[in-house]
């Protein structure tokens, strides 16, 4: 009597062998991308160096590089954008892939103008990546920027000093803001001021919610008050203005797309032109006014982008 296993076609239980194999594949890799630290672990990088026993002077020298221009500059964009600083590696890495895709696409365009094609994409285009990084990453500190007001707020109202309340922040609260935060405290402790710590904070965070702190933090040091209640309005000022930004953003959401498509509109139409019917463009490119045109249509659409993005952006 044949058994049931022998009924089953062997094609279905590949099927199922290879599915439950991506399931857990899958699974697997959202674990590891979403994985959580746990209460024993570091949440921020700062907190991970004091771990690993690095003193004061060299967590300030890595996490808050003092040059200005040149690698120093370089180094301060990496750090800003939460990079590991090493911008001569950046450079000669820069240099050996800018070099290996001259020698491969020389054969294609040229000697000249593949380098400059290979310097533009190994060396600038990176750069422009770290500004974009580090844009987000300042969004996000002041995205947490409340939240460790509040928890200064609450230090203080408990009796504890201004200085144990940044460090609670420093420890308890993830990155960016804990390694920023512990960044201050090392100021600290290291001899600056309150007053000079914070305005260097602001300094590397050069948003307007860190100016409103190193403006409340200094007016508070030379007159006196209830600094308490000076960050908790300052916190709840904080989320009103983004709550108002994201109403903005939500009411300007339908003008943001009209001026997406109507300066997409003329590119699309001279794509699908010139595929349907190829002579519609091509029986006129000889003629010399055809790049005159072209270029004062070009120069015409940007300036109705930029109009059009000037009017449905704003700032508060």
């Amino acid at each position: 009597m044949p058994s049931v296993f022998s009924r089953v076609d062997p094609d279905w239980i590949l099927f199922i062998g290879v599915f439950l194999g991506a399931l857990l594949l899958i699974e697997g890799l959202r674990q590891l991308l979403s994985r959580r630290e746990t209460d024993t672990e570091a949440r921020s990088r700062r907190m991970r160096m004091v771990a690993a026993g690095t003193n004061v002077e060299d967590r300030l020298a890595i996490l808050a590089p003092r040059q200005v221009g040149g690698a120093g500059g370089l180094a301060m964009l990496m750090t800003a954008a939460g990079l590991k600083r090493s911008p001569t590696l950046y450079i000669a890495l820069a240099l050996v892939s800018a070099t290996a895709l001259t020698v491969v696409l020389q054969q294609v365009i040229g000697l000249i103008p593949a380098a400059v094609f290979s310097l533009a994409l190994c060396g600038v285009l990176p750069v422009f990546v770290m500004v974009a990084l580090r844009d987000t990453r300042r969004k996000k500190l002041s995205a947490q920027l409340p939240d460790a007001l509040d928890l200064m707020a609450r230090g203080l109202k408990a009796g504890h000093p201004l200085n144990t309340s940044i460090a609670t922040v420093a420890e308890t609260m993830p990155d960016p803001i804990g390694t920023e935060f512990g960044i201050l405290v090392d100021q600290i402790s290291y001899g600056d001021e309150m007053v000079v710590a914070v305005r260097k904070l602001a300094d590397r965070i050069p948003t307007e919610d860190f100016r409103y702190l190193a403006a409340s933090i200094a007016i508070q040091h030379g007159t006196g008050g209830n600094l308490g209640r000076i960050l908790t309005v300052l916190s709840q000022v904080m989320r009103g203005r983004a709550m108002t930004r994201r109403k903005i953003k939500a009411m300007s959401a339908e003008g943001r797309i009209s001026a997406v498509i109507l300066s997409s509109i003329p590119f699309i139409m001279v794509a699908l032109n010139s595929i349907l019917t190829p002579e519609y463009y091509g029986g006129v490119v000889d003629d010399p006014l055809f790049m005159p045109l072209v270029f004062t249509a070009l120069t015409l659409i940007t300036l109705n982008a930029l109009v059009m993005v000037k009017l449905v952006n704003f700032k508060i």
